[in-house]
């Protein structure tokens, strides 16, 4: 039995109480047994200097220890830091980094201020357990002020410490059992209990290969319950956690929507331009398809806030040029009008024998936050004599692949596995990754 009365397992009993500090952009105040610490987050425009033009935003910490929390006073940090909060400042910043997409923050920085009012132990991982909090909630205020669409908050961040006390391994160690341990350590882990940092030193003696999986064990079990606490302290703020972010596409063509999705999966929260309110027509001035793709991009973020995929694509034929190229969809005329572009391509190809192709395909991808990029597909092949198929859309009945069929005799798994969309697709997501 340990001096507090607790099992070797068990956290300490903890509280957090969010909006603590009313003039912070998010606040708490958790208590870890007799560990009690203010946290608040701030946030403030522009980045450092180094992260200047690179289109991202910015997370740091500070950390410091007020002069009655250790019992006796200590001094007041002043123009020279103690060495040891600035080490900790640079702990809780780190590892509060890896729960928010950057990229997707703006050219913002936040900041959030750990201040110990009472130590005993564990101030360290309790300053990031809460950090997380108050970041949760800042984040939550930069979207109902409008400054934000959606959260940047990519993974959920809690941290706890462990020791060896003799032969055995305890969990959120106090000041008692932290001051007499042989070997001491910090777990900072995500939500997916996948490890964001590791502090352990032994202090007594050196400690084993075994020892540390007993104490990586009790911090997973104990971050596990951290993790629970801090959702239920954020309430409907938790939310924010883990939201897929939302993918406008710029088309109002549905059979070209639902490929898209089919090709995105599960990754992003995918929605139509009218479904993210933007009812305009982009008129599609360039002259090539990465132009138009950029052009509809472009606009749709700047409308609606939100990353935005647009695709332009089309039909090249080699014996007339080139044509319909990023005319394909009003090639006779009048836009999206499929039966009278196929006659008018057929017309035109007639007593032609080369017949060779192909289908290209451009993705640009633009963010409110960072510069467009564009991903292109290409897919050769012939055109038919005739019309074949009644699946896909525009000139799908005409275009014949290798194996024999037209892209309207695929099935739509079949055709995204091959077409110029899949093929642009296919490079889009190998960048994300």
């Amino acid at each position: 039995m340990r001096i507090d009365g607790r099992q070797n397992d068990q956290n300490r009993p903890c509280t957090i109480q969010t909006n603590f500090v009313s003039t912070a952009a998010g606040s708490c105040l958790i208590a870890t047994g007799g560990t009690r610490v203010i946290v608040t987050a701030s946030v403030a425009p522009g980045v450092p200097p180094f992260l200047k033009g690179k289109n991202q935003g910015w997370l740091t910490a500070e950390y410091a220890m007020l002069p009655a929390s250790t019992g006796s006073r200590k001094a007041r940090d002043g123009i020279k830091k103690d060495s040891r909060g600035i080490e900790i400042s640079r702990m809780i910043g780190r590892s509060l980094r890896q729960a928010v997409d950057l990229n997707r923050l703006g050219e913002r920085t936040i900041t959030i201020d750990c201040d110990v009012l009472e130590a005993d132990g564990g101030t360290r991982t309790a300053a990031i357990t809460g950090g997380f909090v108050a970041l949760c909630l800042a984040i939550d205020q930069l979207i109902k002020q409008r400054q934000l669409k959606e959260s940047p908050i990519i993974s959920q961040i809690a941290a706890v410490s462990c020791g060896m006390i003799g032969d055995e391994a305890m969990l959120d160690l106090n000041y008692h059992e932290d001051s007499t341990a042989q070997a001491d350590m910090n777990f900072v882990m995500n939500d997916l209990e996948e490890l964001v940092e590791i502090q352990g030193t032994g202090e007594g003696r050196s400690f084993s290969v075994q020892s540390l999986y007993q104490l990586l064990e009790l911090a997973q079990a104990g971050i596990r319950k951290l993790f629970a606490l801090q959702r239920e302290a954020l309430g409907e703020s938790a939310g924010l956690i883990n939201q897929k972010q939302t993918l406008v596409l710029s088309s109002g063509n549905q059979h070209k929507i639902e490929e898209l999705r089919a090709m995105l999966g599960e990754r992003y929260h995918v929605i139509g331009m009218k479904e993210a309110g933007f009812t305009d027509e982009v008129e599609e001035t360039a002259d090539t398809f990465q132009g138009n793709a950029i052009l509809k991009a472009e606009t749709l973020a700047k409308a609606c806030g939100y990353l935005t995929l647009a695709d332009d694509s089309g039909l090249e034929v080699d014996a007339l040029g080139g044509e319909p190229g990023v005319r394909s969809a009003r090639y006779a005329g009048e836009h999206g009008k499929d039966a009278a572009n196929i006659a008018l391509l057929l017309q035109k190809m007639e007593g032609e024998e080369n017949r060779g192709a192909q289908f290209v395909s451009v993705l640009a991808l633009a963010s409110p936050f960072a510069p467009t990029r564009t991903y292109q597909g290409i897919c050769r092949g012939r055109i038919t004599h005739a019309p074949r198929g009644s699946h896909g859309f525009g000139y799908d009945p005409l275009f014949e692949v290798e194996g024999g069929k037209t892209f309207a005799e695929l099935t739509e798994v079949e055709k995204n596995r091959i077409s110029h969309r899949a093929r642009a697709m296919q490079a889009l997501l190998a960048n994300l990754q």
